[in-house]
């Protein structure tokens, strides 16, 4: 907020680095961004919860973000999300129950070409099948 003189238009870029540092935005984060960049709490919540990229809620220990692009939903990221529900009870957006590990969704990652593609702490993988995400999430879930 400082470096871009604590004016209102910064909103976003200093909610990406209120995330980067606390790993989510919660309340006091976000007052914090709203107080300084003298902008309304709902104006900053709105920000937060409208771009896919912002969590208010803490991750897990580990992250697997499934691509739900085109390209990705035709070659079965939708297949990949119901294996997890069926193993794990979890949905696209929730957390382990253990914090081990957090199953999230992204409308693109840009990497068509590998469909379905699912990024593993920040590790693109390929064409990827249901067995090969669930091996590496029962191995996060193991650890």
């Amino acid at each position: 907020m400082r470096r871009l003189g604590y004016a209102p238009h910064a909103l976003v870029e200093s909610l990406h680095a209120a995330q980067e540092a606390f790993g989510y935005l919660d309340k006091p984060a976000m007052q914090f961004v709203a107080t300084g960049l003298r902008v309304p709490l709902s104006r900053v919540y709105g920000a937060a919860t409208f771009y896919h990229f912002f969590s208010l809620k803490p991750p897990g220990d580990h992250t697997c973000v499934v691509c739900t692009g085109t390209a990705c939903h035709i070659k079965g990221a939708p297949d990949l999300l119901s294996a997890v529900a069926a193993e794990f009870s979890l949905k696209a957006g929730e957390t382990s129950k253990d914090g081990k590990f957090s199953v999230l969704s992204a409308r693109c990652i840009g990497t068509c070409g590998l469909a379905p593609a699912v990024v593993f702490d920040s590790e693109v993988a390929g064409k990827v099948t249901s067995e090969q995400m669930l091996e590496r999430l029962r191995g996060w879930a193991a650890s």
